[in-house]
């Protein structure tokens, strides 16, 4: 794979990782629970960002990252409400200074 496509991949993670975090801002775990949108669409973007994680030459754990993504979605639908919050609330914060740092400036 191509640094180019390396570049998308890690512009993909960076903006989906941005989106998660900012979404739960302000907000805590009760605003969580009562919110099945908010739910649905953080289980999308942490989807997104394991994908583009398996798609991406080595260069981060990406074995964990990807391991987010597996972890939250047991089977088809159902997701582990608890492992989404922390994932969201401990795991993308600590990812997102390393994406900002190796992702190109004009992907980011």
């Amino acid at each position: 794979m191509g640094h180019d496509e390396n570049a998308v991949y890690l512009g993909h993670m960076l903006d989906m990782t941005r989106r998660a975090i900012d979404a739960l801002a302000g907000r805590n775990r009760a605003d969580y629970d009562a919110d099945d949108i908010l739910k649905l669409g953080l289980t999308h973007l942490v989807q997104v960002i394991g994908e583009a994680a398996r798609k991406i030459s080595p260069e981060l754990p990406w074995r964990q990252i990807i391991g987010m993504r597996h972890r939250i979605v047991h089977d088809y639908m159902r997701v582990d409400e608890d492992i989404l919050w922390e994932v969201v609330i401990n795991d993308l914060p600590s990812l997102l200074p390393i994406l900002e740092r190796i992702t190109p400036k004009e992907q980011g």
